[in-house]
């Protein structure tokens, strides 16, 4: 027989390890703001506002073709309204992830069902996930909301791509720093080498002389630093 305390113990585990979603919190107030089409502010009778994810689902971002549409949608359910929301979790937003009801309908659900957003398939692990891809793909067979479009992008997709682009951005910029493509260039005025803005050594204590160009500092001697100015 296990002694008492290991039976605690394994008590505790299994009660710790017990996914969230078994045991949501309930919220009720009125949506005060409606960020996009899955994401709402919700004020509850204590004045407190808290800003809430619809758990299971994503719609378009306000970048995205019909994202406008989809914020409108939600809007037009809850805006103003008195909602409870079962919060099952805590995004690393800091939002609470939940299920929204408004006059006994789901709102998450019915956001599907009018073609305004997917199905998370990331992070949509309840029993009802399933039935919320069929809504889902009826309301892509009929073409209603977003499905009017014949290659609508998942947002997640689309999230994907902004941040590729938004990091060679940041490459390109950092190599017109390294090839002295801009900026105003940094002399040591020890050692004689000259920095560009993307070197490390660019404000060194000795990095006292300014030049504009490359072919300045070079008319006063100066040598460009390997790794920086090409």
């Amino acid at each position: 027989m296990p002694h008492p305390r290991i039976l605690i113990l394994l008590s505790l585990f299994i009660i710790t390890s017990i996914p969230s979603l078994a045991f949501p919190q309930i919220l009720t107030g009125k949506v005060i703001s409606v960020a996009d089409g899955d994401t709402i502010t919700v004020l509850d009778n204590r004045h407190r506002q808290t800003r809430i994810r619809l758990y299971g689902i994503d719609t378009p971002e306000k970048g995205q073709a019909f994202g406008r549409k989809a914020k409108q949608f939600t809007a037009g359910l809850v805006a103003g309204e008195i909602v409870k929301v079962k919060i099952y979790d805590v995004d690393k937003y800091g939002r609470s992830v939940g299920m929204v009801f408004v006059h006994g309908r789901n709102v998450n659900e019915e956001i599907i069902r009018a073609g305004y957003g997917w199905q998370y398939r990331k992070y949509c692990r309840a029993s009802f996930c399933s039935k919320w891809l069929t809504i889902e793909q009826m309301a892509r067979n009929v073409g209603l909301g977003l499905w009017r479009d014949k290659h609508p992008v998942p947002p997640w997709e689309w999230r994907k791509g902004r941040s590729r682009n938004h990091m060679a951005a940041g490459n390109r910029s950092v190599r017109k720093a390294i090839q002295g493509d801009t900026g105003i260039y940094h002399g040591n005025v020890r050692s004689h080498v000259f920095h560009g803005p993307g070197c490390r050594h660019y404000n060194c204590k000795n990095c006292t002389r300014v030049f504009r160009s490359k072919q300045e500092a070079m008319r006063a001697g100066y040598r460009p630093h390997r790794q920086c100015v090409r």
